[in-house]
Order: structure tokens, then C-alpha cells, then sequence
């Protein structure tokens, strides 16, 4: 008969501090099987709004260069066709794929609310929550039948806008009262897309004649811009979580800047010494990215839809280029316009024939947003053996 001394006693502890995510990513598992309406309210995060947000700034591009010009030359009369041609299906486009994202969207937020939450509380997820909000800014600016000066733009900018100075309200916040989401530990790349909502806004609000509303949204994007730019380029502890997949979002790095001339420009009326200035910086940034193709090399493997971070940035500073370019006398300023008019189109059009392309595997390829769910799932499910001797 075994002495009971010597007997080893094992205990099952089951950790009882796993939070209501975890369990809600238990009881709501991600399913992996094939391919239904469950499954892709389940895979499609905000991220996917980075689609409508390039479609928005080229429709927004493709609007100030249709505008007529003084020369009436036979090639200016034909490219304005051309270009007025182009704006228009952008635009259709564009709010057709913006309407689909949001329905979609909201379906996922009313059947699968514990994801949208665990969106939330991921600290790059997160600042996707803006993206909706900004694309429907610029279908909005570049709308061709709504004038600015209108009750509806009014109306529709009030919708749109609301939600970013919630949205500000609590992330910046937590940035400075919260411990545990302190900015030193949350930044990343993606986080300047919070940035990219105010100063939408601000231009919004200054092509109404909105000017201190402007003002305001600008100073509050600027101000914590101006924080995370230091705590980006310092690499603090944020910048380690950031996956190798999501790395085209380092061309984030110029839309703040390029968006911020842009809307200083709306408000004072005029791209002087402050807009030039951003504008340069952000082509600064530009030229460094450029220079350093081997950074995304181990991103490029595979499709994802982070590659439409390559788009909507050189987009926005196409756009400043624009009004740059007619500020400024000379040669080189309409050259540079060009050239940069000459990547960001074809890589727009590149990008959109690989979505298609790859339409059927868009929300299959690993996530890393998604992939921590999994992780929360695994460790709500996996006890805690402790043994006594």
C-alpha cells in the first residue's frame, strides 16, 4: 500500500482573470471553414478601409486636375475630358466599395460586437477606427454635385466628423492617463492615421468657411502629431509590437504632413511659407522611404491589404504637389507634380488589379489584427498546473 506522504498532489487552477475579450473570443470563435457571411463579418477589420481611403484621395486628385483651365490648347481640351472621364468613374467607385465596407461594417458590429471591441483594445486595430470616417470625408470633398457652402455638406460633414473628435476624445486620453496604453507603448506607424482624420477634417470644415472649427481640428491633429512624430522616430517600446506584414504602413509617415499643408492651405487661402514647409517635409520623408526598398522586402511576399498603405500616401502628396505647383513659378515645381502623378496613378491601378486578382483570398491570408484573438482564445482555454511536492 503507497505511503500517501510520498504521493504527489497535483492542482488544477484554472486562471480566473482572463478578461470579457478573451471569454467573448471563446464563446465567438473565428471560423475557419469555408467562406460564408459569418465568416467574412468575422475576418473584415476596419484595415479594409485603407481600399476606400486611396479610392477617396484619388477621387479627390482626379477632381483638381479635371478642373478647366484658361489655355484653350487641343491637348489641354482633351486631357480636361479625359481627366473630368476619370474623376467621375473614381468617384462612383469609390462610394460604391465605401458603401459596402460600411454595410458590411455595421453588420459585423451588430453580430460580432466582442470583435469590434477587441479591435478597440488592439493597440493597431485601434487606430483603423478612423479610416471609415476619413474615407467618407473625402467621397464627400470630392463629391461632384455637393458644393461646400450647401446645407447637405454641412450636414454630411457634422456625420462625419463627430465620430473622429469621439474617437480623439478617448484615444488621445488614454495616451496620457492610462498606464497600460500610455503612447510610449501604443505608438506604431498606423497611429498617424488619427492624425489623418482631424486634418480631413480641418480642410472639411475650412471649404465651408468653417474657419475656427478648422482651426480647432487642426491645432488637435497637429498638437498630438507633433508628439507622435518624436515618439516614432525615437523608437520607443510601441514600435517593437509592430508586425512585418503591416510595414507598407510606413509610408504613413508622409500623410500627416502632406494633408496638414493641404489644409492650412484651405484655411488661411493660400499655400504660404508654414504649407510649403510640411510639404517639404513630407517629401523628405517620401525620398527616404524610396531609398530603402529592402524595408518591405519581407512584406512583399504575399498579397495583404496593408499594401494599399503604398497608395493613399503618395496620393495626398501628389495632392500638395498640386498646389505647390501653383504657387510657385517656374519649371521644377509642374515637374515634380508630374513625377509624382506618374507613381502614385499606376500604383493605385496596380494595387486595384491585384485586389481583384486576389479577391478570393483577401480575407484568408493570416491577419495580424485577427491572429490576436486567436491568441486570446488559446490562452483562455489552455489551465494553469500547479504541482505540490
Amino acid at each position: 500500500m503507497e505511503d500517501p506522504v510520498l504521493k504527489p498532489q497535483v492542482e488544477v487552477v484554472i486562471d480566473a482573470s482572463i478578461n470579457v475579450t478573451s471569454q467573448e473570443s471563446h464563446a465567438h470563435p473565428i471560423p475557419i471553414s469555408n467562406p460564408s457571411q459569418s465568416y467574412i463579418l468575422t475576418r473584415l477589420h476596419a484595415g479594409y478601409f485603407r481600399i476606400s481611403i486611396s479610392l477617396g484621395a484619388q477621387a479627390v486628385l482626379w477632381k483638381i486636375l479635371s478642373k478647366p483651365t484658361d489655355e484653350s490648347q487641343a491637348f489641354q481640351q482633351v486631357f480636361h475630358m479625359i481627366s473630368s472621364t476619370a474623376f467621375h468613374l473614381l468617384w462612383c467607385l469609390a462610394l460604391l466599395v465605401l458603401i459596402t465596407l460600411s454595410v458590411l461594417y455595421i453588420l459585423r458590429c451588430y453580430f460580432h460586437f466582442h470583435l469590434v471591441k477587441a479591435e478597440f483594445l488592439h493597440h493597431i486595430g485601434v487606430n483603423f477606427l478612423y479610416a471609415p470616417w476619413i474615407s467618407w470625408l473625402l467621397v464627400l470633398q470630392s463629391a461632384p454635385l455637393i458644393r461646400p457652402k450647401s446645407h447637405t455638406y454641412l450636414v454630411l460633414w457634422l456625420v462625419f466628423a463627430i465620430p473622429i473628435l469621439v474617437l480623439d476624445i478617448k484615444i488621445y486620453g488614454q495616451w496620457f492617463t492610462t498606464e497600460k496604453r500610455f503612447l510610449s507603448m501604443m505608438a506604431n506607424p498606423t497611429s498617424q492615421i488619427s492624425v489623418l482624420g482631424n486634418l480631413v477634417g480641418a480642410q472639411g470644415a475650412a471649404q465651408m468657411g468653417w474657419k475656427e472649427s478648422a482651426i480647432f481640428m487642426f491645432s488637435l491633429g497637429m498638437a498630438h502629431y507633433l508628439v507622435l512624430f518624436v515618439t516614432l522616430y525615437q523608437r520607443l517600446p510601441g514600435g517593437n509590437h509592430f508586425p512585418v506584414m503591416l510595414r507598407p504602413a510606413f509610408f504613413l509617415f508622409i500623410v500627416a504632413p502632406s494633408m496638414a499643408s493641404l489644409a492650412w492651405s484651405s484655411i488661411l487661402g493660400a499655400f504660404d511659407t508654414s504649407s510649403k514647409m510640411l510639404f517639404f517635409l513630407s517629401l523628405f520623408l517620401f525620398m527616404s522611404l524610396a531609398c530603402r526598398p529592402t524595408l518591405f522586402k519581407k512584406s512583399m511576399k504575399r498579397f495583404h491589404v496593408a499594401w494599399w498603405a503604398f497608395s493613399f500616401p503618395p496620393t495626398f502628396l501628389a495632392l500638395a504637389s498640386v498646389e505647390y505647383a501653383k504657387e510657385v513659378k517656374g519649371h521644377i515645381a509642374p515637374a515634380m507634380t508630374l513625377v509624382l502623378l506618374i507613381l502614385c496613378v499606376p500604383v493605385f491601378m496596380g494595387l486595384m488589379l491585384l485586389t481583384a486578382l486576389n479577391s478570393n483570398r483577401l480575407l484568408r491570408e493570416y491577419d495580424p489584427i485577427l491572429s490576436s484573438l486567436n491568441e486570446l482564445r488559446k490562452t483562455a482555454t489552455k489551465p494553469e498546473i500547479a504541482v505540490d511536492k
